[in-house]
């Protein structure tokens, strides 16, 4: 790559470093790249840190040594998650979302790139300390949130299918229990998506009891795996404690009513933000 001006090269190591969260970049990666000293990057590096802390846009972990270098930690602070949630709070709230049977419409907020890789960082910043090997999620309305969390973590994503593919080839299947209408349904998992004893972030849209997440949960004890964290968008404040079926996760919008009569929504961030 050519030499770059101070300037242009602050921008393209930021950006750089943006696209490789949770990476180790030695620094010699930059001194070759831009043509520049280790002091020189080492100053830039300093000043991107500064203004990702002042920003709150994550932090920059420098590691020293021969095997050392850069690491790219994306943050979101509970302010700036609270924001974010409150406006998605506010939209859920529209009365033209309510559904026949006391859902509500969320589609629209799933496709706006923007709010679902904000949601991606808070995800992020809940779960990024907890050595997780793949974001997991059932298809299909999971399946946004769940690339937007693997791109903040640089992780990869399985995606748990509702029916066997014939081009997943051979496949794990398990029967489990709606937790809304004590249905019972089937998932299935390809037996080459998820390597034995892998450490597993559960992320969903939404979550009544929690039976999908639970049938996720046995699904991975058949890979002898383990589930490193479960974090949902919204869950529903309106179920008993005895009938839920998971008791550890993380919630960034709560459903507490619907009146489908009057027209009127009730939710209120999750219990992240009361912890």
């Amino acid at each position: 790559m050519k030499k770059l001006k101070r300037s242009a090269r602050l921008v393209e190591l930021t950006q750089f470093l943006l696209a490789r969260p949770h990476s180790l970049i030695p620094l010699t990666t930059f001194a070759e790249r831009y043509g520049a000293a280790k002091s020189s990057i080492s100053e830039d590096l300093a000043i991107i840190k500064e203004v990702f802390e002042q920003e709150g846009m994550g932090e920059l972990q420098t590691l020293a040594g021969a095997a050392g270098g850069v690491k790219y930690i994306p943050r979101v602070s509970e302010e700036r998650a609270l924001g974010i949630i409150e406006k998605v709070c506010t939209k859920l709230e529209e009365p033209g979302r309510i559904l026949p049977g006391g859902y509500l419409y969320m589609s629209d907020l799933l496709g706006q790139p923007h709010l679902v890789n904000e949601i991606g960082d808070i995800f992020a910043t809940i779960f990024g300390g907890k050595n997780i090997d793949v974001v997991m999620t059932v298809e299909t309305k999971g399946i946004p949130i769940a690339y937007a969390t693997g791109a903040k973590l640089n992780l990869p994503v399985v995606l748990v299918r509702r029916d066997h593919q014939v081009t997943e080839g051979s496949a794990v299947s398990i029967n489990y229990v709606s937790g809304s209408h004590k249905s019972i349904h089937t998932m299935t998992l390809s037996r080459r998506a998820l390597k034995e004893k892998s450490r597993v972030l559960i992320v969903d849209d939404f979550m009544k009891a929690g039976g999908t997440v639970r049938g996720m949960i046995d699904l991975l004890a058949e890979f002898d795996a383990e589930v490193a964290g479960v974090g949902v968008l919204l869950d529903s404040g309106s179920v008993d404690s005895e009938e839920r079926q998971v008791e550890e996760y993380v919630s960034l919008v709560t459903l507490e009513t619907v009146d489908s009569k009057n027209r009127v929504v009730g939710v209120k961030p999750g219990n992240y933000f009361e912890r």
